[in-house]
């Protein structure tokens, strides 16, 4: 039976390396180096026997509880006399006595005894140190420890610092920790059982439902003088680690470890997909506003071009009825009689003088139509500018470029923002944005007013002069046409077909005037949108990545979270 049951938890544990594997794999590809460092000790310690920290301020007695606890007769674990020049001391079982330094802050230390086939021993050095890296290096033993021993002054066990680090183990990585009271010789009995109930107290408000706390005497158990307290410490360890209890305890508590750095991993993508989402949202956003905006001016330019052929209308048809009168067998003759004494045109002049008139009434009231119409499209297009503007600005951060385990692509995505803001600074105050080569073909057609206005202030300018030049572009073709027509004219058989030409050529400006003026705008509109979109281009790469990263790293995690819950549940079924 005893075979079975190692053959399982053999089992068990490479199974459990393998997880580990793929964890460390996990921080590797998340790019935290720290967390690697400790999955990949966690890995490697799965093979070691069940470890204690031995934990605790300076000066409360760590080394000589080590000491005492391993009853050797030597000095093992050896407290030096400055904590600056102090190391973490690892006692392991080994067939003889001996020492390897790993660094300047780590020594090994190898003893024949027995209790040391079971369980490793971590001496570390004060909370309260002062010494670089110690706490540091502490804390990478923390997470494959498999008990943690709290030593504190038995008659001061309340010191702020050693508590910070405790909640550091317990919260951080949910350890299972007792609690021990060393040097109560130097404590009074009321002393002793007023701080024995006080770290009980202190230890259950910190979440530890019953907390295991003992009073010990490392000079009294090593002098062999006195009731020591290590007789109930050392039933609690044969009771409850080792007697062969020891390796599974471990794994469990290796599998514990392991969840913590997942759920802890968990945590921080939950807020990468949250901040992505926001930036989603904010992109669809954007996408959105450019969108309602657009056709927001481009239903502007269809009430300009709707005001404008109304304004049209009213001046072609006043001038074809005067055309229709003027053409008339009456007011021909009436004409032609009155030329004779010099007080009317003679039909030519006459003509010439309608052309002229429709020329001026042409200029005139589409152009004051026009750049009343053209302020209106101006402030729509400024306001979808500002618009993106605004939510530029406004975007929500959510993931903190101080985050423990994402902050680069926090500050990655900062950056990403920040360049964005800029560069749609940059690109709201340069004229050339909002001019377009294939309506300013001749650039000598922009006044010196659209740069003097600058960037988006220079809009109203900008579609003024697109406006003014699609509109008399095609009434100066009419005009061209009109005065062909009118050209020579002499007798009334060219009445008819004066008339019918005028008519045709009025037609034909007003659909192109419309068709140039609808097509010239919403090209304008939708070359300006574009161009607002293209300043997205880095924003749009790294959504893009962070959807793929996030996808990976998610699923990675949830495979990695069912394998360890699986395997917890197995273990605890073979219990």
């Amino acid at each position: 039976m005893a075979k079975l049951l190692d053959a399982e938890l053999q089992a068990t544990r490479a199974r459990l390396e393998e997880i580990i594997k793929n964890l460390h794999e996990l921080t590797l590809r998340i790019g935290h180096e720290e967390m690697a460092k400790t999955v990949s000790d966690l890995r490697n310690r799965i093979f070691e026997p069940f470890m204690f920290v031995i934990v605790g301020e300076v000066k409360a007695g760590k080394s000589s509880f080590v000491n005492a606890l391993l009853d050797t007769g030597q000095e093992i674990a050896k407290a030096a006399p400055q904590p600056m020049t102090d190391t973490i001391q690892q006692i392991l079982y080994g067939e003889e006595h001996r020492e390897v330094m790993i660094n300047p802050y780590l020594k090994k230390i190898f003893l024949p005894v027995d209790i040391l086939r079971e369980i490793a021993i971590v001496d570390t050095p004060g909370t309260n140190t002062i010494v670089e890296h110690h706490q540091e290096i502490t804390e990478q033993f923390i997470p494959a420890s498999d008990l943690i021993v709290f030593v504190f002054e038995a008659k001061n066990p309340y010191r702020q610092s050693a508590w910070d680090f405790f909640k550091y183990i317990h919260g951080d990585w949910r350890k299972k920790t007792i609690f021990v009271l060393q040097q109560k010789d130097l404590a009074n009995d009321f002393e002793l059982a007023t701080n024995l109930n006080g770290v009980g107290e202190k230890a259950r408000k910190e979440g530890i439902e019953q907390p295991q706390v003992f009073a010990v005497s490392a000079k009294l158990e090593q002098e062999k003088t006195g009731v020591s307290g290590f007789g109930p410490l050392r039933e609690y360890i044969s009771e409850n680690i080792t007697g062969g209890k020891a390796p599974r305890l471990k794994l469990n508590n290796s599998i514990v470890t392991a969840e913590t750095i997942n759920e802890r991993i968990a945590d921080g993508l939950v807020l990468r997909r949250r901040q992505f989402e926001a930036d989603t949202e904010f992109r669809r956003e954007i996408g959105e506003t450019l969108s309602d905006q657009s056709a927001q001016s481009n239903k502007q330019v269809d009430l300009m071009v709707e005001n404008l052929l109304n304004t049209y209308d009213n001046i072609t048809r006043q001038k074809l009825e005067e055309l229709r009168n003027g053409l008339s067998m009456f007011g021909l003759v009436k004409r032609s009689f009155a030329s004779t004494f010099g007080s009317t045109p003679n039909a030519e002049n006459w003509l010439s003088n309608l052309a002229t008139g429709l020329e001026a009434d042409l200029n005139t009231k589409l152009k004051a139509r026009l750049n009343d119409n053209v302020i209106d499209l101006a402030e729509s297009i400024q306001q979808m500018v500002k618009m993106i503007d605004l939510k530029i600005r406004s975007s929500a951060t959510i993931l903190q470029n101080d985050h423990e385990l994402f902050s680069d692509i926090a500050e990655r995505r900062e950056n990403v923002l920040r360049d964005l803001q800029d560069q749609f600074n940059r690109f709201v105050s340069n004229t050339d944005n909002f001019t377009d080569e294939s309506i300013f073909a001749d650039r000598e057609n922009l006044t010196p007013n659209i740069a003097a206005g600058g960037g988006i202030a220079a809009l109203g300018v900008i579609l003024a002069a697109v406006t003014t030049g699609s509109v008399f572009d095609i009434t100066g073709g009419i005009l061209t046409t009109v005065g062909i027509l009118f050209a020579g004219f002499s007798t009334r058989g060219k009445r008819k077909r004066i008339v019918d030409g005028f008519e045709a050529e009025i037609r034909t400006g007003r659909a192109k005037l419309a068709a140039d003026l609808e097509e010239k705008l919403k090209t304008y509109i939708a070359t300006l949108r574009r161009r607002i979109e293209n300043n997205f281009g880095r924003f749009d790469e790294n959504l893009q990545r962070e959807e793929k990263n996030l996808a990976i790293l998610e699923g990675t995690h949830q495979e990695i979270r069912a394998e360890l819950t699986t395997m917890g549940a197995t273990m605890t079924d073979q219990a």
